[in-house]
């Protein structure tokens, strides 16, 4: 009798066209993954009556509640549509702007890239966005290289090069073009989506399928250690799971193959400032729930949907008291957390992107080692943001050049 192996089991999704619309057919995607583990639970009502006999007269089973666990190393391209559906908002690319007279100055670690006239800010391009210089006659160390920008005035970007490999001071450069690579997503103000996805469990082993509906991504925790691979757990809710013996999601599109990301390569800026971290984790948390049970339906209607909110915590090495002072203080400030694939000027990346944080402890270590102190923190809406301004107006940003 065959045996059911994981390395066997092929992962696929595919976006549905509404709520109670499972996904069918051509058109799904694979999914790279360490696990997918998905369940199918169900209420059960234990009979508390009591009769002569003295013994239970067992339990009933109720509503049906589909979930599962995705745990992930993170890569560039990869998991766009399950970040979309949990930030309720598309991924858009950033127009690039052209035409432009760039002069590069500067003599690290940040430089200035100004444009002689025009509006960075109109363009679009804001704090914590990784740009490239893609057209001009440049210096090839300025040319096509990740350079994230720290801060920026409308004709004025403060950068750091992703790869530390410093910028050519020069210019003005006649005929540039400043490009935002890939596509971003925010959690918007207006005009959320209300996305639902079908994901399969196909044992080939068996030729048995598993397939969950009306899937929503309820959270993703994102682990990045200061060595060792970038790790991303997302959890999903969905109403119903069915199973059969033949594959629903026919034909997907293979996994994608970018590499998977390390951050030990990119950056992250704690309040403007490069900050060499020990280890950052951080939680998006979507909220979402079935929703209450209705008579005569062993499953729910819909799934119901709360705020989105971001928390996570840090840690580093205690050399001064900065980072004390954001908590004693209780700035609000911004962190930029950058991974990449390589030490490549143009290395894929995904950017996160928090305008407006909150520190709320301070708590050390001790032993025979390094002092490492731990500090939690909370994300809100940046109320302040918005279009031809540095910031934009909501608690999480997120850029995949790969997207």
């Amino acid at each position: 009798m065959p045996e059911a192996q994981g390395i066997s089991k092929q992962l696929a999704y595919k976006a549905q066209s509404g709520l109670g619309v499972p996904a069918t057919g051509s058109g799904g995607q694979l999914l790279r993954r360490r696990t997918f583990v998905g369940t199918l639970g169900r209420d059960t009502y234990s009979s508390d009556e009591i009769v002569s006999h003295q013994q239970s007269t067992g339990a009933t089973a109720g509503i049906r509640r589909a979930s599962a666990a995705l745990s992930a190393l993170l890569s560039a391209g990869t998991y766009e549509d399950l970040f979309a559906n949990l930030l309720r908002k598309d991924f858009a690319a950033t127009t690039s702007i052209t035409g432009l007279s760039i002069t590069v100055a500067g003599s690290g670690p940040t430089f200035t890239i100004t444009r002689a006239s025009g509006d960075f800010l109109t363009g679009g391009i804001k704090a914590g966005d990784v740009v490239r210089l893609t057209a001009g006659s440049f210096n090839a160390a300025n040319l096509n290289k990740n350079c994230l920008v720290v801060s920026l005035t409308a004709t004025a970007l403060t950068v750091r090069p992703l790869n530390g490999v410093a910028l050519v001071a020069e210019g003005p450069i006649a005929s540039a073009t400043l490009a935002v690579p890939g596509k971003k997503a925010i959690v918007p103000t207006t005009g959320h989506t209300n996305g639902y996805l079908t994901f399969e469990e196909w044992y080939a082993d068996l030729s048995r399928s598993e397939v969950y509906t009306d899937v929503k991504v309820a959270s993703a925790a994102i682990n990045l250690p200061a060595t060792g691979n970038a790790e991303v757990n997302f959890n999903l809710v969905g109403l119903n799971r069915t199973t059969s013996g033949s594959r629903s999601l026919t034909s997907p599109t293979a996994e994608t193959s970018t590499s998977v990301l390390t951050a030990v390569n990119g950056g992250i800026l704690v309040n403007g400032v490069l900050t060499p971290l020990t280890g950052l984790q951080m939680t998006i948390d979507g909220t979402i729930a079935p929703s209450d049970a209705e008579i005569g339906s062993n499953v729910s209607s819909d799934l119901q949907r709360g705020r989105v909110m971001v928390s996570g915590s840090f840690t580093a090495k205690f050399t001064d008291a900065t980072l004390q002072a954001l908590y004693e203080n209780q700035t609000a400030i911004q962190i930029v957390a950058v991974i990449s694939d390589g030490t490549a000027a143009n290395a894929d990346f995904v950017a996160f992107s928090l305008p407006r944080v909150k520190v709320f402890s301070d708590t050390p270590d001790d032993g025979e080692k390094t002092i490492v102190r731990s500090y939690a923190f909370t994300a809100e809406i940046n109320g302040s943001g918005g279009a031809s301004l540095a910031l934009d107006q909501t608690i999480l940003s997120l850029q995949d050049s790969a997207a």
